[in-house]
């Protein structure tokens, strides 16, 4: 049973020490693309860690699973797992293993069905407050301008898509800088953002007492704003989409001695005010390159004893 206690090990290893070291790092901030990529990666591999770990402790246990896990194996394949010897453990570890999957795939159907729901009752609420007037055709990503006393803007995904300003934040924002704001929001669409948020928030939600998911979300929640208002200052500027974003965020009292819930908007225009050097493009290539071997470790691990007989 050592290639599913070695899968196990390593996929607790990694979600001990991920959250930590990425904590401690001194590039997140200044390459939050990266960053979530990064992200990805170890969450990925510790899933294929499970997922490797339920497969064989289900070949193991059953012979039906092992029929179907290791068909198209050519001879002696199996013998090089030594299935036999996994022992009665096999079995609750595979059930526990498999829950979990059902668990996770639960989790994420209902965490888009919420964002769905949502969306129909935002879009519902969108058609009464801006109605599509006689003769007029909805495009692809329409602009939705709506009466309002507090200055917000925000993106709506969808079929079709809808960005959505409000008045006063038309009437407070100018030029320069409401395209900033525009752009910081088409920056969440066009990286698909709220997959990544639904995906982070389904682990999450799922899983509360694993520490990593939670430091995955909340991560997730943050990086993919900075990653965005790197999005619209590389086409209006750090200052313009620094000052927009005090502008939109003024009167909800993120500035204040007592911040609200966009306490991290201080920090963000701190970061477009202040901006820290970029990584060198080799470290950003290798630093890349290393989180994509990340998922392919488990792999090798699983498959060492069939490469063992293959070569």
């Amino acid at each position: 049973m050592m290639v599913p206690f070695a899968l196990m090990g390593l996929g607790a290893l990694a979600a001990a020490m991920a959250p930590r070291l990425l904590s401690r790092s001194d590039w997140v901030d200044r390459e939050p693309v990266l960053a979530l990529w990064v992200w990805q990666c170890v969450v990925v591999g510790v899933l294929l860690c499970c997922a490797s770990t339920m497969a064989l402790t289900a070949a193991a246990a059953w012979d039906a699973v092992r029929g179907n896990v290791f068909a198209p194996a050519p001879k002696g394949v199996v013998e090089a797992y030594a299935l036999s010897g996994y022992g009665p453990l096999a079995a609750p570890v595979a059930l526990v293993l498999a829950f979990g999957a059902v668990w996770s795939a639960v989790m994420l159907t209902r965490e888009i069905g919420r964002a769905r729901a949502w969306r129909r009752q935002h879009r519902a609420e969108l058609l009464v407050r801006s109605p599509v007037l006689p003769g007029e055709e909805p495009s692809g990503e329409r602009l939705v301008v709506l009466e309002g006393d507090k200055p917000d803007a925000w993106w709506l995904p969808g079929t079709p898509p809808r960005l959505v300003i409000t008045t006063a934040a038309l009437r407070r924002l100018k030029g320069r800088r409401l395209d900033a704001v525009i752009a910081h929001e088409q920056g969440h669409a066009r990286a698909r953002h709220h997959w990544l948020l639904h995906c982070s928030g389904a682990l999450a939600t799922g899983f509360p007492r694993v520490t990593m998911f939670a430091a995955f979300r909340d991560e997730v929640h943050r990086l993919v704003e900075l990653a965005a208002d790197d999005s619209a200052s590389r086409r209006f500027g750090r200052t313009t989409t620094a000052l927009a974003l005090v502008e939109l965020n003024e009167d909800r009292g993120v500035f204040g001695p007592c911040p609200s819930a966009l306490a991290q908007v201080p920090q963000r225009v701190d970061r477009l005010l202040a901006p820290a050097s970029r990584l060198p493009a080799g470290r950003r290539w290798g630093l890349t390159a290393t989180a994509a071997l990340v998922p392919v470790v488990p792999l090798l691990v699983t498959f060492v004893p069939a490469l063992r007989v293959l070569g």
